[in-house]
């Protein structure tokens, strides 16, 4: 297999002097560290990060796929248990964020639709009533799709929600005249 393309490296530094400024003090520099010091942290941060990628990238090509997936990195780090480990606790704490974040949207969205109903609610007898629930529906006729209507039959379903609806409000003003 060969080896990845090499990539002219910007000249300069890759990172801001005062994060690298920062980790130094952590770690018992002093709290003017010299410039020299700062521009060899960032070289060997860069070199680091440039080695750890093409290690990933070649137990990619070994793997015979042409991108990069996270269990390459994985491999990379293997025979260092504490990055492994520190790899690892990051990925679970972002698949955990990102169920909440889900779980938040969700509840959003539901939000959305019961605000929505109770504005079609205050709508009256107009013709048309512009429900506008932040799911990216417009205002118009039946036939109106709304915005995000998408190659999956997004639109389908939406047509149909609202002749539901307004199937519902029709019987509500026929029980209302009774």
């Amino acid at each position: 297999m060969a080896e990845p393309r090499m990539r002219l490296r910007q000249k300069g530094q890759q990172f801001p002097s005062s994060d690298l400024e920062a980790y130094l003090v952590a770690f018992g520099d002093d709290y003017d560290p010299l410039p020299e010091t700062v521009r060899v942290l960032d070289e060997i941060i860069t070199d680091y990060i440039i080695e750890t990628c093409h290690g990933a990238a070649l137990s990619a090509s070994y793997s015979r796929r042409a991108k990069i997936k996270v269990d390459d990195f994985k491999f990379t780090l293997r025979r260092d248990p504490q990055k492994l480990g520190r790899v690892t606790e990051l990925l679970a704490l972002d698949k955990e964020f990102k169920k909440k974040r889900k779980a938040f949207e969700v509840d959003e969205g539901e939000l959305g639709k019961e605000a929505a109903k109770d504005e079609a609610g205050k709508g009256g007898a107009g013709g048309k009533t512009g429900v506008a629930s932040g799911a990216g529906e417009t205002s118009g006729d039946e036939g109106d799709e709304g915005s995000l209507a998408g190659k999956d039959g997004e639109g389908t379903k939406r047509k149909k929600a609202k002749k539901d609806k307004s199937k519902k409000e029709e019987t509500k003003k026929e029980e209302a005249k009774r």
